[in-house]
């Protein structure tokens, strides 16, 4: 019983950061899946309900900001996972991390592997799930600060969200311990 996880949202200046865990079943088979980042809006829209369906079991985690600012990116995208894969119904005897850094849940073995998500379908469902879920909250946030164009940019940091920000300031959404605008180069004159 092996699970996949992976994280969406990582390098945003806002929002949550949000994995997925997924167990498939061993005949598990669906062609168009593949690393979320390499897929339309529209296909990730269209897989997410039949890996619902037919995983085993699968969570859904946000870590969300104030959490971020205090234990930084890269703490928060590993706990999400943790906290996704502790979710599991029944709980994995193994897990494929997409990446290369992960601490272990519990005594469960684990293996990080780069690019995983492009090479293995647990790791591909659980970054679509990662992906969709996020951009769920990010939409429903843009209602909020649709100043922002978070309906567009997810909250990357994009021309626009950086101009936003400069003309609006920040949000509560916003991270702050990530640098929200690039300094400016000054010269001593």
């Amino acid at each position: 019983m092996e699970c996949g996880t992976d994280e969406a949202g990582r390098g945003c200046l806002a929002g949550p950061v949000t994995a997925a865990a997924v167990i498939l079943p061993d005949d598990f088979k669906l062609p168009a899946l593949n690393d979320s980042k390499k897929l339309t809006h529209k296909q990730r829209e269209a897989l997410r309900p039949i890996i619902e369906e037919k995983a085993l079991s699968y969570a859904v985690c946000h870590v969300w900001m104030e959490e971020i600012d205090k234990i930084n990116i890269l703490n928060a995208s590993i706990t999400a996972m943790q906290r996704a894969i502790e979710q599991l119904d029944p709980k994995p005897e193994f897990i494929a991390v997409d990446g290369n850094r992960f601490k272990p849940v519990e005594e469960i073995p684990h293996e990080c592997v780069i690019k995983g998500d492009g090479r293995y379908l647990h790791i591909a469902a659980a970054s679509v799930l990662a992906k969709t879920y996020r951009d769920d909250i990010m939409l429903e946030l843009h209602e909020k600060h649709p100043q922002y164009a978070w309906d567009a940019n997810k909250g990357y940091p994009t021309q626009a969200h950086r101009t936003a920000i400069r003309e609006f300031g920040s949000t509560p959404y916003h991270r702050m311990s990530f640098k929200l605008l690039p300094e400016q180069l000054k010269l001593d004159l």
